[in-house]
């Protein structure tokens, strides 16, 4: 990220300059370990675990019990802006190796800030990897993060506040329209093959007859069985992938080799019907296409049914309408369904099938009023999936804007003393830092002491876990453990991170073991 200008009484610094890193306190479990630990216990008594992108299970403790920040260390969609790389953490929670773990600096930011601005941060040069790019720990901590002052973070989040959660409310109103679309479209088909759309068209005259799909088809025939590939053969064959809705789509095609009586009796012509007629998803039996000039050259595979119809009874477009109403779905549904995992419906049962069949002048007029109706309801879906991207769009670029400082230009002019001088940024960091830099030279600091039969157990210096639970002679919880192995009471990201390290270390040995007495953990010496 280049930062060719900073608004007045902003620094840049280094993302490890404003949280603390608790890697160290990770720990991953497998799937089965987690399944054995969680079986037949309530969700009461049980934890969410979280990995690179979010939540991914149950598991029955927890390693944190506060608000946190993780950021994806691998498998995360870094080099995509639209998507989310940090999440928030509240609560008792377990996080494996693929998030990193962190916390806000007291006083410096929030997890908010940090949360908000690894979301609309550039991974590029900052993760590596092939396939699966990494976030390692040694970058994250060089992330570049234009800081601004604390009383500025503060406006800044109440305005990202305001207006994500006026994005969040246009995206769901957006993404509702085409579930309305998909109720107006059934709308439309079933007025239509009932009659009600041409109504005022048809006046007094009759509204048709009841007829079976076998009394106006000349041929209703299975597919080939051939087996087809993509590297030999010359004639294409339709398959279930390329039925679309309502058309062929012929981007993924297989071939295979025919002599003249299959090229014969399964090829296509115009006005053709093919139909998906076995499929484990019964939502998919059914399905229908209609044959159009460019389709003519290819044959059919044997899981498709061909409807060759009478036309001078019959409109193909017509017949198609009926087929996708949801009438006629229920029944082919209800015929189809299977328990063996294969649905199905027979070349007889289709010709069974029931619908209204007015006449053709009238299933013209059904067609057209159809078609523009449908040519209305696309129109619509195509500018609510413009109105999606632009939206999508929003997100980042108002985070951005935030972090130019151009949500809060007003302010700063409004507000200059709260910016400048010793409430910049810069000022902050330095003060940060100086304190830092005191506790590192104070060698003597005030400890909690635990007791072992009535002696000060002072360590001195920095303690192995293992001699700390030693000295004490009892289990400890990890804040006495920490003081027991002679960490100050404020101790840095690296003396802490080194101190769960040790941790990890010692559990993974089976040095020590960890047991939960209500809300603490306690570590004591493997006998």
């Amino acid at each position: 990220m280049i930062f060719d200008s900073l608004p007045q009484g902003w620094a840049i610094t280094k993302l490890e300059d404003l949280v603390s890193i608790l890697d160290s306190m990770r720990e991953p479990v497998n799937n089965s370990e987690r399944q054995n630990r969680i079986e037949g216990k309530p969700n009461s008594v049980l934890f969410p675990y979280y990995g690179a992108t979010g939540e991914v299970g149950k598991i029955d403790n927890y390693l944190f019990d506060e608000e946190l920040v993780a950021l994806g260390e691998d498998g995360v969609p870094f080099l995509d802006a639209k998507k989310s790389k940090a999440y928030m953490l509240r609560g008792k929670t377990w996080v494996n190796n693929h998030a990193h773990v962190l916390k806000a600096i007291d006083g410096i930011t929030t997890n908010s800030f940090i949360l908000n601005f690894l979301n609309q941060f550039d991974y590029l040069g900052y993760v590596n990897g092939g396939t699966r790019l990494k976030l390692t720990q040694a970058n994250m901590r060089n992330i570049p993060v234009p800081l601004p002052p604390l009383t500025e973070q503060q406006q800044i989040a109440a305005k990202l506040d305001e207006l994500l959660a006026q994005v969040d409310t246009l995206k769901i109103r957006l993404d509702t329209i085409p579930k309305i679309l998909k109720r107006f479209r059934q709308s439309v088909l079933a007025a239509a093959v009932s009659g009600k759309l041409t109504e005022d068209w048809r006046g007094t005259k009759p509204v048709g007859i009841v007829v079976t799909i076998g009394e106006v088809a000349s041929d209703i025939r299975y597919g080939t069985s051939k087996k087809c590939d993509y590297e030999t053969g010359n004639t294409p064959v339709i398959r279930i992938p390329n039925i679309d809705n309502g058309f062929l789509n012929l981007t993924d095609l297989k071939f295979a080799d025919f002599d003249d009586k299959e090229l014969k009796n399964l090829s296509l012509v115009v006005g053709d019907l093919l139909l998906i007629r076995s499929n484990g998803s019964v939502d998919l039996v059914g399905k229908t296409a209609l044959i159009t000039e460019k389709d003519v050259h290819c044959l059919y595979a044997g899981y498709l049914i061909r409807i060759r119809l009478n036309q001078q009874m019959v409109m193909p477009k017509y017949l198609l309408y009926c087929l996708q109403s949801l009438q006629i779905r229920k029944v082919i549904e209800i015929q189809a369904r299977s328990t063996s995992g294969v649905n199905n419906i027979n070349s007889k049962e289709l010709a069974a099938l029931k619908f209204l069949l007015p006449h053709l002048e009238e299933q013209t007029e059904i067609v057209a009023r159809v078609e523009q109706l449908f040519t209305y309801a696309d129109q619509i879906e195509q500018r609510v999936k413009d109105a999606q991207t632009r939206v999508n769009h929003l997100t980042q670029s108002i985070l951005a804007k935030a972090f130019r400082g151009e949500l809060t230009a007003d302010w700063r002019e409004q507000n200059p003393d709260l910016i400048s001088g010793e409430n910049s940024a810069e000022a902050l960091l330095a003060r940060i830092k100086a304190e830092r830099q005191l506790l590192g030279q104070n060698k003597v600091t005030k400890r909690r002491i635990i007791k072992k039969s009535g002696e000060n157990m002072k360590p001195k210096g920095i303690l192995p876990i293992i001699e700390a639970l030693k000295a004490a002679g009892q289990p400890l919880s990890s804040q006495d453990l920490l003081v027991q192995s002679g960490y100050p009471s404020d101790a840095g990201t690296e003396q802490l991170e080194a101190f769960f390290l040790d941790i990890r270390e010692q559990l993974n040995a089976k040095a020590i073991t960890r047991n939960r007495q209500g809300d603490q953990e306690f570590f004591s010496i493997v006998e």
